[in-house]
């Protein structure tokens, strides 16, 4: 199967009670395939990974199946604090369907690992789930070094990917630089996407994808057709969008500016509950609306 390209990680639209809702889920997905995408990512930061329990994983990933067929990945997160839960959910992924998992590092202050800790951790998930790994480089005080990356390529069956998520565009050029030859690099730097892609990114997981998923899929077009200035173009028109949705809880910010582009995806799982007036202010004004 083939895990390059746009693979745009799906947001979760909950209802005023914190459960799933289904319709609006399968609108975004659909909205995502129709656009081209080349396959779906469920479970991550943008979908509030960390708020999931494994059967809500699993419910996930057999709806991104239905839209998915065979023949496009579905990519599950695994946000877990200790390596028991994360086989586990891992676990659960891959009895539901998942082609792989993107797993996050431990991500608690006090209970970050030294490298030793997360070679063990990611050996350990390769070895009892056996499915393909993309790495989630999205912790800043437990980063996956270039040459732990590289290590790990070396040494498990099913480490394969990293989605370099800190850091900025030089830590992506950096893990390239280091395994892009025997593992794939995935963008993550939301408002550079093309220049990630021209940089030899295999493709892109990222929140950006999931609101612009028809001028991502474009983006990644002129990349493997050398069309520099076309992609540049569509990136700079994006740029001050994104500026306005980073940063903590952008799940709540990117549903607001998805309900400002007339897409209806609910609410956040509380304790994600509450957008000042100013910050939506700015998306608006963002969006041009």
């Amino acid at each position: 199967m083939n895990f390059r390209g746009i693979i745009p990680p799906i947001v979760t639209p909950f209802d005023r009670d914190g459960e799933i809702s289904e319709n609006l889920l399968r609108n975004e997905m659909k909205l995502c395939i129709d656009a081209g995408v080349d396959g779906l990512s469920v479970g991550g930061s943008t979908g509030e990974g960390p708020t999931l329990r494994d059967e809500e994983l699993a419910y996930l990933i057999g709806i991104a199946r239905e839209y998915t067929g065979e023949n496009k990945p579905v990519v599950c997160g695994v946000m877990r604090t200790c390596t028991r839960d994360a086989v586990r959910a891992g676990l659960a992924a891959k009895q539901a369907g998942a082609d792989a998992i993107m797993v996050t590092p431990t991500a608690y202050n006090v209970l970050v690992p030294n490298e030793q800790g997360m070679y063990d951790f990611y050996k350990t998930i390769s070895e009892q789930v056996g499915l393909p790994i993309i790495i989630y480089n999205v912790v800043p005080q437990n980063t996956i070094s270039p040459k732990l990356f590289a290590r790990l390529v070396n040494d498990t069956e099913y480490v394969r990917g990293i989605k370099q998520s800190v850091g900025g565009i030089q830590a992506l050029y950096a893990d390239i630089m280091e395994v892009g030859d025997r593992a794939n690099v995935y963008a993550a730097t939301d408002d550079m996407i093309y220049s990630c892609f021209e940089l030899g990114a295999a493709g892109a997981i990222s929140a950006i994808l999931s609101v612009f998923p028809d001028k991502c899929v474009q983006m990644w077009k002129y990349a493997q057709a050398g069309e520099h200035e076309k992609g540049l173009a569509i990136q700079s028109s994006l740029y001050s969008k994104w500026q306005c949705l980073g940063g903590n809880q952008f799940p709540i910010r990117m549903k607001y500016a998805l309900k400002v582009l007339g897409r209806d995806t609910g609410y956040c799982r509380s304790p994600i509950t509450y957008l000042p007036e100013d910050e939506k202010e700015a998306i608006r004004a963002a969006f041009g609306k």
